[in-house]
């Protein structure tokens, strides 16, 4: 038996796939099986696929579910001690799976371990350092305040977990993954590796950019883990769990192609952040990067609130 198994959702991701494949064959720990949930693709997916010989590659293909339908369907399928879950666009640094799973082996105590995360974007190009957060032990409070896991695709999880947590809720659209976290952080302890090890891509046509629907699924989960909390104990973190989910909201809004709709989006986000907690005007340099992206995405055309984009980051990077 593997001790770990990756599971691969994937729709439809002909051009990303072999590429989030190879990073996971490429990685310095052998000991796993690769479970590739096809979750009804139409495009060339499985031609893809196919080209792999590799006999720890295993596809299952199903009627389109949905994400967290198959990541549940690659549980099932999973005969790994650990499991850990990558998207089909992302990609993994050669050690990560090495990495987590001597962090899990130091600390017995902990159920998840999870890296640093960066961004790039639909070429495989940086896009910029993303989350870089450390926190171990009880992260309950933490985690409510700041989704520091950043996606499914980071996690290397005991697989016995969803023994007791459960699942995936099928019934959410997005942010099924802060949920999934969330069910997890509050029985179980997590183990931190501060290293970049999660290459997230950003894309503008990923699922994570309707951003509406995320609003809606989020605050869901939130509710759903405030409502779970013991004698309500952490209900003074509310007003900051709300104002950093509408502060990273207004930002990813932003991302892509400049849209006067998505800066109108993010305007509204932005000070839905203000006003469920102040503090987040403290937040200076962040809180004007994104004032003058929206205003410019507003008020400008397009391509001239591109070409200013363009212009501040060849500054930034002159300067860095």
């Amino acid at each position: 038996m593997p001790l770990i198994s990756v599971v691969i959702p994937v729709y439809n991701g002909e051009i990303t796939i072999e590429h989030t494949v190879k990073s996971v064959l490429n990685q310095t720990f052998f000991d796993f099986e690769l479970i590739v949930i096809n979750d009804g693709s139409v495009d060339s997916t499985l031609d893809v696929l196919a080209k792999f010989q590799d006999p720890r590659i295993k596809i299952f293909s199903y009627p389109n579910s949905g994400l967290s339908a198959s990541r549940n369907r690659g549980i099932k399928h999973a005969h790994g001690e650990f499991i850990s879950f990558i998207d089909a666009d992302d990609l993994w640094t050669s050690d990560k799976l090495d990495a987590q799973l001597n962090s899990l082996r130091e600390n017995p105590k902990a159920a998840v371990s999870y890296s640093w995360t960066d961004f790039i974007d639909e070429s495989g190009n940086l896009l910029g350092f993303g989350i870089h957060h450390t926190v171990s032990g009880y992260v309950f409070p933490d985690l409510l305040t700041f989704f520091f896991v950043g996606s499914g695709s980071n996690a290397l999880i005991r697989k016995q977990v969803f023994d007791e947590v459960g699942r995936f809720d099928e019934t959410l659209t997005s942010a099924e993954d802060l949920d999934m976290f969330l069910r997890i952080a509050a029985r179980y302890q997590f183990s931190a590796v501060p290293v970049s090890q999660i290459l997230y891509r950003i894309t503008d046509n990923s699922m994570s950019r309707n951003v509406i629907r995320q609003e809606r699924e989020m605050l869901k989960v939130l509710d759903r883990a405030f409502s779970r909390e013991p004698g309500n104990s952490l209900l003074h973190l509310k007003r900051s769990t709300y104002a950093n989910s509408y502060l990273y909201l207004a930002a990813h809004a932003l991302r892509g192609v400049p849209d006067r709709q998505n800066g109108l989006i993010a305007a509204r986000f932005l000070w839905r952040s203000i006003t469920n907690d102040l503090f987040t005007l403290k937040r200076v340099r962040l809180v004007s990067t994104l004032i003058f992206k929206i205003t410019t995405v507003i008020l400008l055309s397009p391509r001239k609130a591109q070409s200013i984009r363009d212009k501040v980051k060849a500054i930034v990077g002159r300067v860095h």
